[in-house]
């Protein structure tokens, strides 16, 4: 992760994309005593918004301006770390994370198994079963269909976005990558626009 590209983060304002992610995923998240960890942060938003509503939640991301303007918020809740270390920070090393999220990261990956086999160390240095929760833009045959027919691939795909999307994921193809890693699906969920058109995509999965 050596050649992350800022995103350009100025406030601790939600994403657009969490006006219709994060209730989903609030009621993915049942037990607000378990410790949550966010990875992949960003500016700290959906954190953010989790310890407002009474959860124990912190996050790390790879990006200095927007872990910078999180801990304006909550000093003690985020910390600066990408996906090319195996550890989380030393300042978490003692906290027994029970949920791992991740929203809207994965498909800028090269190597998507390095996020899950973080995710997944995480949970076995704990003994423990967690849960990890994973969000996504969704593809699937009849999305990809429209995006076709209605000469939207070029916009959708973003190629010119530096730094972007490189990874598309389906249902199917994001579930292989998790149960090849030892977890099992419990939760899917489509959000934003109409089903099967969804805008993104959420998994739930148990450390089997």
């Amino acid at each position: 992760m050596s050649e992350y590209i800022e995103y350009g983060y100025q406030s601790a304002d939600p994403h657009q994309s969490h006006k219709y992610l994060f209730s989903v995923i609030k009621n993915l998240l049942a037990d607000k005593k378990k410790k949550i960890l966010d990875v992949g942060c960003g500016n700290g938003s959906l954190v953010i918004e989790l310890l407002k509503l009474g959860y124990d939640a912190y996050g790390i991301d790879a990006s200095i301006e927007g872990i910078t303007i999180a801990k304006k918020k909550y000093p003690d809740r985020f910390y600066i770390l990408d996906l090319s270390k195996t550890h989380i920070p030393s300042e978490l090393s003692d906290v027994k994370f029970e949920v791992i999220i991740s929203t809207e990261v994965i498909e800028h990956l090269h190597s998507p198994r390095s996020l899950i086999s973080f995710c997944k160390d995480i949970f076995l240095k704990n003994n423990i079963k967690g849960d990890l929760i994973i969000s996504t833009p969704y593809h699937g045959y009849f999305k990809n269909l429209v995006l076709a027919v209605s000469n939207k691939m070029d916009s959708h795909f973003t190629a010119l976005w530096e730094g972007g999307h490189i990874k598309f994921w389906s249902r199917k193809s994001l579930t292989k990558l998790l149960t090849d890693n030892g977890f099992k699906v419990t939760h899917f969920v489509g959000c934003g626009r109409l089903p099967l058109l969804w805008k993104s995509m959420i998994v739930k999965a148990e450390l089997k």
